[in-house]
């Protein structure tokens, strides 16, 4: 009776892959970190449970049998604002670039580690309010340590004061580093559902902000550099 009624409590992730013993180990991965897991080996399925059992965040494999993955997570995004990590064979720019543009809220390449996958799952949990328990969720670049679960920013081991959507900006950054994104992908990656009321100066007033608080050069910038033609990436 008392795991049942603890069992509430968990959040619940499903588990689109169709390789069995992929599946196996992210499944293990999630359970060992204390999320409820449900599972399908195709597109098929995956629709069913979510429209009968939705769960609060998808890990979704691109290569399936009976879909495309980015088709599957197209559908999803135009249906539904479920949080989605795409883990995936497809380790190109373009491939995780593609997917983030779709409206994946991260990507995670094979092979992977199945604990920086349970943690990046309660990361992206914790980013869209659905998680409040601590993790051990680290990104750094250069002097600056992003302490994701505790949403602390350190520079030289001194605190930076961020606003969220600043955090959540440099949060993204520093999980795709050397990646160009322009500014619209910004805008549908870190502000979602507000993107509409929010314009491309918004990004770039956010990214002047940024690089001022981490002691980056506006001019010649170290770290949030601008890409000509294109927007901006996180240089480490």
């Amino acid at each position: 009776m008392g795991n049942a009624v603890a069992d509430t409590d968990k959040q619940k992730v499903l588990v689109v892959e169709d390789d069995p013993n992929t599946r196996e180990a992210i499944v293990a991965a999630l359970r060992w970190a204390g999320f409820l897991c449900t599972e399908a080996a195709d597109a098929a399925r995956a629709r069913h449970i979510i429209a009968n059992h939705r769960p609060d965040l998808v890990v979704l494999d691109l290569g399936l049998p009976d879909s495309d993955g980015l088709e599957l997570l197209s559908e999803l995004r135009r249906n539904d604002d479920i949080p989605i990590v795409v883990c995936s064979g497809r380790d190109s720019e373009l491939d995780r670039v593609g997917g983030l543009d779709v409206g994946a809220d991260d990507y995670v390449t094979k092979p992977f580690s199945p604990r920086e996958l349970a943690l990046r799952v309660r990361s992206v949990l914790r980013r869209v309010g659905s998680v409040t328990a601590a993790g051990l969720n680290v990104l750094s670049f250069g002097e600056v340590t992003i302490d994701v679960d505790a949403h602390e920013v350190t520079k030289a081991g001194k605190p930076l004061s961020l606003t969220a959507r600043e955090f959540d900006l440099l949060v993204f950054l520093a999980r795709n580093q050397r990646i160009a994104f322009t500014r619209a992908q910004l805008l549908k990656n870190v502000w979602r559902n507000a993107e509409k009321s929010r314009t491309e100066a918004t990004v770039t007033e956010h990214v002047r902000r940024l690089r001022r608080k981490i002691g980056d050069s506006h001019d010649n910038p170290r770290h949030l550099c601008a890409v000509r033609g294109v927007g901006y990436r996180l240089v480490p």
